[in-house]
């Protein structure tokens, strides 16, 4: 612990002087020129910090020293999961370390999001399922249409801003009422299930290390007082959901065993820890276990009668399985080729959030090639129209802009992707 304190501590980085330029995405916190914004940067400055050669830590990464080198000077990005995180192996450090770190305000996460975060962690780490805040109670009718605008807006919609402010009151409000509100105890443990989740997914997207797990804990706290397999279940495959890059291999087992304790009659849960377990296995590189739980996921679909399923805001359903075959893609390397799986794919019918990462993942694809990079920067773009928070606070996407931009100087990079740049919080330099 007290190593990754000072791996962090230690985040040297020139400010752009265009912070102050017209048509900046309004918010606080300065521009970083594009050589400072990659990922590389920072893989250079904690493999220096260690005293560890290049050589040997691409041997440790699998990948040669070329490349390692390539990645450290901006001249290749890390696009895919399983780089950074075999990388981050071999330094011993998280994948969080080699990315932005959340708690230096830019344009990608606001300061406001950024300080309600504190806020959630504090309502999270403070009381367990069971204990009550001492908080004034509120009517349940005002809570539940907290609750109901949390899910059928705010995080449909990823809205980090909002959901950054509603949820430290939710939680204590959600608390009080599980243990005050007789009547109303089912809904609240349920209630408490959904605020948790969002908060972990907030965490993880913001990259809050430590804090999703914790959520998804609390989670399994509330859905152990209700007592219902089903919810229990679903606990089970957020835990496995959130744990991320931390540990592939152990994100792999525990979305096998969330989709093997699943009910029968909630193919929702099943299908979607087969869906986290395939891409547990490509960032692994395993490209036929990877497909072998697509095809499950895809199976379990048409259990379903709607093309997404209502229940429980997991979106899952045949066009969700068809996202996910697109991020599969994208991870295991197949590049502009992933636009022959997604011209199956109609996301209108998903909500707005997983639109946008459907876009976002077909526009990476796309931009891994130079004939098609017109079109993946357009996806890019559309993204963000529909879910802007989401896009800018996306590290894939920072990486894959920035290299962009770095290709390209100020005329020739486009008017669009300077725009995109910026409202990221990267600045080219010259």
């Amino acid at each position: 612990m007290i190593e990754l304190v000072l791996i962090r501590g230690y985040r040297p980085l020139r400010r752009s002087k265009y912070a102050g330029q017209e048509g900046v995405y309004a918010e606080d916190g300065d521009l970083v020129d594009v050589e400072d914004a990659h990922i590389g940067r920072r893989v250079r400055e904690i493999r220096t910090w260690r005293g560890m050669s290049l050589t040997a830590t691409a041997e440790l990464a699998g990948v040669t020293g070329a490349y390692l080198s390539m990645i450290e000077r901006g001249l290749r990005p890390v696009t895919k999961r399983s780089v950074l995180e075999a990388i981050a192996q071999a330094l011993r450090v998280s994948p969080v370390d080699l990315t932005d770190q959340p708690r230096e305000p830019s344009r990608a996460a606001s300061v406001e999001v950024i300080a309600a975060m504190t806020a959630i962690e504090d309502a999270v780490t403070s009381w367990w399922v069971g204990e009550v805040p001492d908080v004034p109670p509120r009517p349940w009718p005002e809570v539940a249409a907290d609750l109901d605008r949390l899910n059928r807006t705010l995080r449909p919609n990823a809205d980090y801003a909002a959901q950054g402010a509603l949820l430290p009151g939710l939680i204590r409000d959600l608390l009080a009422a599980a243990e005050t509100d007789t009547e109303h105890r089912r809904s609240a443990l349920v209630g408490l299930i959904a605020a948790y989740k969002a908060a972990a997914y907030l965490a993880h997207d913001l990259r809050f290390a430590g804090l999703p797990t914790l959520a998804v804990d609390r989670m399994r706290g509330a859905a152990e007082e209700l007592g219902d397999p089903v919810w229990t279940s679903y606990a089970a495959y957020q835990r496995a959901q959130v744990l991320s890059g931390a540990n592939r291999p152990r994100q792999y087992e525990l979305a096998v065993g969330a989709a093997d304790i699943a009910p029968a009659s909630r193919p929702e849960v099943r299908g979607m820890a087969n869906l986290t377990a395939a891409l547990a296995a490509a960032s692994q590189g395993d490209a036929d276990t990877a497909q072998t739980h697509l095809a499950e996921a895809a199976s379990l679909a048409e259990l379903i009668d709607a093309d997404v399923s209502p229940w429980c805001q997991t979106n899952f359903g045949r066009t969700n399985v068809g996202i996910w075959r697109v991020s599969i893609g994208v991870e295991l390397g197949e590049g502009a080729r992933v636009a022959e799986i997604a011209d199956s794919v109609r996301p209108g019918t998903v909500s707005r959030s997983r639109q946008a990462a459907y876009w976002i993942d077909y526009g990476r694809a796309l931009l891994s090639e130079r004939k098609t990079r017109e079109d993946g920067l357009a996806a890019l773009l559309r993204a963000e129209t529909l879910a802007p928070q989401k896009v800018r606070s996306n590290v894939f996407v920072r990486e894959t802009v920035t290299d962009l931009l770095a290709m390209a100087n100020r005329q020739a990079g486009g008017r669009d992707l300077r725009g995109l740049a910026y409202r990221m919080g990267v600045a080219p330099t010259g």
